[in-house]
């Protein structure tokens, strides 16, 4: 692994190696945010008009982990319909954040329909999503309260972790994400909240205190009418 070539000239190869003809290369991932860490891999965006559909594939070249989406110059598209639509702009974010590798006169335009998505943000939710929403976080808040098992506590706590991050982010019509891009898109849109969700959350962690999660999830839903059980109901006529 020492040995290795630096990300971008792996990059480099690699599409040379399998996709000299395209119209189009990205490198994008944590290696061009500068937040790579010794397991990161790395994520390369192809366009090549010759591909009769997309495609993703995981591989090893160069000492390296590669994640490889590949595309034709319209394929794309779907893709990033569908990240919109799930509020998750995977490939939107990869394709408008990274670092071009190769380019005929393609990827302004396609760059440009990445941005304007980011720009747009998600679509906004209904009040009748976010009662939804706020009723399924108070039973999941309950059910923490309540808990007296450690282990069925923990996986309240990360359901309820997923879901107040959801809650705080589409609310405000900002992007959302899983694993590690809870945090980041947490910080993106409130640094100092996004803290205090991490050390509530730790906090319990470390030592089954849910006080810091009750305080914070009353906090996030008192906008909104705060907790919700009473009279909430799905599908009724």
């Amino acid at each position: 692994m020492k040995n290795r070539p630096e990300p971008i000239e792996a990059a480099f190869q690699f599409i040379e190696k399998h996709f000299p003809n395209c119209q189009g290369a990205i490198l994008a991932g944590s290696v061009v945010r500068g937040q790579a860490t010794d397991t990161s891999d790395l994520d390369i965006v192809i366009f090549d008009e010759s591909l009769s559909s997309s495609y993703r594939v995981s591989l090893i070249e160069f000492g390296w982990n590669i994640e490889l989406f590949a595309h034709n110059l319209s394929s794309y598209r779907l893709f990033f319909e569908s990240d919109c639509k799930e509020a998750r702009p995977c490939m939107p974010r990869m394709v408008s954040e990274g670092k071009i590798l190769k380019d005929t006169g393609v990827l302004s335009e396609i760059r440009k329909e990445a941005k304007d998505l980011l720009e747009q943000g998600p679509k906004e939710w209904s009040k009748e999503t976010i009662d939804m929403k706020r009723y399924f976080i108070t039973d999941a808040l309950d059910d923490l309260i309540g808990c007296q098992n450690r282990g069925e506590g923990i996986f309240i706590a990360n359901k309820l972790g997923e879901i107040v991050s959801e809650f705080i982010l589409r609310s405000n019509r900002k992007w959302i994400g899983s694993s590690k891009w809870v945090v980041r898109s947490l910080v993106h849109h409130d640094k100092e909240l996004a803290n205090e969700f991490v050390e509530a959350f730790d906090t319990f962690y470390k030592t089954n205190d849910t006080d810091k999660i009750v305080s914070l999830t009353d906090k996030v839903l008192k906008p909104f009418g705060g907790r919700l059980f009473e009279g909430f109901s799905l599908g009724k006529k």
